[in-house]
């Protein structure tokens, strides 16, 4: 009979000897049963108090990025090629044909090429490859990962009270920045506003990211499908529609087996896809005009925006179609890691692409009517058919990196409290940062189909295509210009050079690409506002939340104290009742419980895992009365497969007679949860006890000058209390004894259910938001039922917070 389980290692249960409670090794303990069940308050000075509660926190509890090395590297950079390069691996497909409207000249066939050689190299390689994947917050990218990045490094965001001692804060000193930077970080921490557009601007780009995540699987798949006319132009529009609407759906049913399986088994067709690239482009190189490659002179891109003017500026928003996927490469950082990533593209991908291009411009020049479709047109001859199969493949596979970005991105902003806790898969045991959301998921199938359906082409949809791209791109350049002042510590006007250059860069391709915004663009634009303001919502609920809970943040001795006469009492803040273990009227309430026996042994479920648990003074405030044995238990997940059995569980000592604090550390392949639980609590707790019977007694308690002076003039009756005062093992004795028979009488587990109302004076736009928070709470919060312990011995306590 195990109690709970983990990976790979199996805890059994010690069986109970004896009225003490169990096997356990130690010298002298005294089983005397005739000592009381609860320890007096005398005792507490033997015990821990929660003032300090040692080994709450600890150094493995803290997020730390994997670092890969050797062949793990090498295995990593491969899958990234089956999941990141999917979307932009497959812009040789449509970048000419979005570009030019009619047959190119010569010199804008060259100004183009140049153009897309140079945004291939400044946009991803310098600004992304080179500085962005740098900008990770503990491995994480994407633009959320960036704010959560800086608030770690400036009070510019509040974190949930309950798991802000699981973030690592690494503000400077305001010392250690350079004048501009320490201006710059005060300013935005005094300003309200500042934080924000931060605030915003953060959410706003994983909005559009995972606008992106559902238009990508469209037009990729569609693009794929319609590839078939080639070979078949009779095939009719249902038929293209309700073949990639079958896709879609395979897509994502798939998406549960993880990212590791699916890119190991998409890499190969990526590869292929751009092998075949690479190839064709050293084919037409040689066999057509290779003069085509003095356009890696910047000259020929300067002068065809001059000579086509405004014509030029809008022909960027085909251009831009060179680089759509490269912020999966960062919003997947998570995924894989910079080397990995840096390997991949700079050493396979980057020069397939630049082949493909420059391959497509050579055949271009000679056969200008194949810029329609450059990539089936300028294929060897008999190569048509396996291209036209691996293409399909390719396009199909493109969507994965948005699909893998939604994920990363959307467990990003439930971590900062944007998004409800919903359930969350870690699909690998080596690579942590790999995971799968199922509600994610299937809502972007649905969303998906819905728009395969309303858009039935490519056409229709490429004109949404790209706006969300270099929207975030942009707002990337400015986080990341406000990361190299106040964290990686620049020079000033390096980093405003940089933003300056890649912010000019960003805004012509935003510039041209805002002209689609009335033909199609403006759907994932609305679609990333719906998303911003269901996260700021939620947010904004949080807050409230947080502010309303804020009375329950304090230490037990806040909550409970001793009487003149050593009994316990709640604080006159709670009303000064005294407390009791046995039947009775509550006190603070008209609820009559004379029927009722207080449990032996309660296990209140606790959240936060320090100070008090709110269910605890919920209980105790109505009931004034304490279970025999108290045990706060909180779970701490980490970011790990399973956590190695000595470091799992922390026992500490509260500053109440018998009431105790278990934190359990567990991985994400542990599971925690199981019918005998209480075993394992009972058995952790009675091992605490054991084990600090074995270590020196604390200091005693400092005292004042009146105590010392009291105490330095004993009386008979304190001489004759002191020589009947037992011994220390008597003492751990009798808590054993007690701890035995409160979990041999009845064991509770006790648990929260904070239910929220708004204020009756709340104004209306304040009311409408609180109760849309309110039922989004209501509807994604986890039920009770689903735990798995008896029911027969779960308590659920009530209770009302106002916000």
């Amino acid at each position: 009979m195990s109690t709970i389980q983990f990976a790979q290692d199996a805890i059994y249960p010690v069986r109970t000897n004896g009225s003490a409670g169990g096997v356990y090794s130690m010298r002298n303990v005294s089983k005397t049963s005739g000592l009381a069940e609860k320890a007096s308050v005398k005792d507490l000075v033997l015990e821990e108090t929660d003032s300090a509660d040692h080994g709450l926190r600890q150094e493995g509890d803290l997020k730390k990025k994997q670092i890969f090395k050797g062949r793990v590297l090498l295995w990593l950079a491969y899958q990234s090629i089956g999941v990141i390069y999917g979307d932009i691996g497959t812009s040789p497909l449509y970048v000419y044909s979005s570009t030019f409207s009619s047959e190119p000249a010569y010199d804008d066939l060259l100004g183009a090429l140049s153009l897309i050689i140079w945004a291939l190299i400044l946009m991803v390689c310098a600004k992304y490859v080179f500085i962005v994947l740098n900008a990770d917050d503990e491995g994480e990218g994407g633009t959320f990962a960036l704010y959560s990045l800086l608030s770690r490094y400036a009070h510019i965001a509040r974190r949930d009270p309950k798991e802000e001692s699981m973030v690592r804060m690494e503000r400077y000193l305001s010392s250690d920045l350079k004048r501009p930077g320490r201006a710059f970080r005060s300013s935005i921490e005094k300003s309200p506003f500042a934080k924000a557009v931060l605030k915003i601007v953060g959410v706003l780009g994983v909005s559009l990211v995972m606008s992106d995540g559902v238009l990508t699987p469209a037009q990729s798949i569609l693009g794929a499908i319609q590839g078939l006319e080639v070979v078949k132009p009779s095939i009719n529009t249902s038929t293209i529609v309700g073949v990639s609407i079958a896709i879609v759906v395979v897509l994502f049913l798939i998406q549960p087996l993880g990212t590791a399986k699916i890119a190991s088994g998409f890499a190969p067709i990526v590869i292929i896809w751009l092998g075949f690239n690479a190839a064709f482009g050293i084919y037409n190189l040689i066999e057509f005009d290779h003069s085509v490659l003095k356009a890696f002179s910047p000259y020929f891109a300067g002068a065809y925006l001059v000579r086509n003017r405004t014509d030029g500026w809008r022909s960027l928003g085909g251009i831009l179609l060179a680089f759509t996927g490269v912020e999966a490469m960062f919003a997947d950082l998570g995924a894989f890691s910079k080397r990995a990533i840096q390997l991949s593209w700079m050493c396979f991908t980057f020069p397939c692409l630049l082949l493909a291009y420059i391959g497509q411009a050579a055949y271009i020049s000679i056969r200008p009517a194949a810029y329609s479709n450059p990539f089936f047109n300028s294929v060897p001859p008999g190569m048509l058919y396996p291209s036209l199969v691996v293409a399909i493949l390719a396009a199909i596979v493109a969507s994965q990196a948005m699909i893998t970005s939604t994920f990363q991105l959307l467990s990003q902003i439930m971590k900062l409290s944007y998004f409800p806790q919903i359930k969350l898969v870690h699909t690998s045991k080596t690579f942590f940062g790999q995971i799968y959301i199922p509600f994610a998921n299937w809502l972007m199938m649905v969303g998906t189909i819905i728009v395969t359906g309303v858009y039935h082409n490519t056409t229709r949809l490429g004109n949404a295509y790209g706006v969300c791209v270099i929207f975030v791109t942009f707002i990337t350049t400015s986080m990341v210009s406000i990361v190299a002042l106040i964290i990686w510590r620049l020079n000033p006007l390096i980093v405003i050079f940089g933003f300056l250059v890649f912010g000019a860069f960003d805004c012509a391709f935003l510039s041209s690409a805002l002209t689609k915004v009335p033909d199609g663009a403006w759907f994932t634009l609305a679609l990333a506002c719906v998303l911003s303001s269901v996260f700021i919502l939620w947010r904004f609920g949080k807050e409230q939340q947080w502010h309303a809970e804020a009375s329950d943040r304090f230490p037990p001795t806040h909550l409970v104290s001793s009487s003149e006469d050593g009994e316990l009492q709640l604080t006159p803040a709670f009303g000064g009742s005294t407390l009791t273990n046995i039947k009775g009227k509550c006190p603070q309430s008209t609820i009559a419980i004379s029927s009722l026996t207080l449990p032996g042994f309660a296990i209140f479920f606790d959240k936060a895992g320090d100070m008090t648990p709110t269910v605890f003074i919920q209980f105790l405030s109505k009931f004034a009365a304490t279970p025999d044995v108290i045990v706060f238990f909180h779970l701490r997940p980490l970011p790990a497969p399973s956590v190695p059995a000595e470091n799992r569980y922390t026992v500490t000592q509260i500053a109440i007679p018998n009431c105790y604090r278990l934190v359990v550390r567990y991985g994400y392949t542990d599971e925690v949860i199981s019918e005998n639980l209480a075993m394992l609590v009972h058995e952790q707790i009675r091992a605490f006890i054991v084990s600090k019977a074995a270590t020196p007694l604390k200091p005693q308690p400092v005292l004042s000058v009146e105590e010392k002076a009291s105490q330095s003039e004993p009386s008979p009756q304190s001489s004759s209390t002191a020589t009947a005062e037992p011994a220390p093992s008597d003492l751990v004795g009798s808590r054993l004894v007690g701890l035995q028979r409160a979990y041999d009488k009845q064991v509770l587990y006790i648990v929260g259910k904070e239910q929220m109302r708004v204020l009756p004076e709340t104004s209306l736009w304040r009311r409408v938001a609180l109760n849309a928070f309110l039922w989004l709470r209501e509807n994604t919060r986890s039920r009770i039922a689903g735990m798995k312990i008896p029911t027969a011995q779960l308590v659920e306590v009530g209770f009302v917070k106002e916000v």
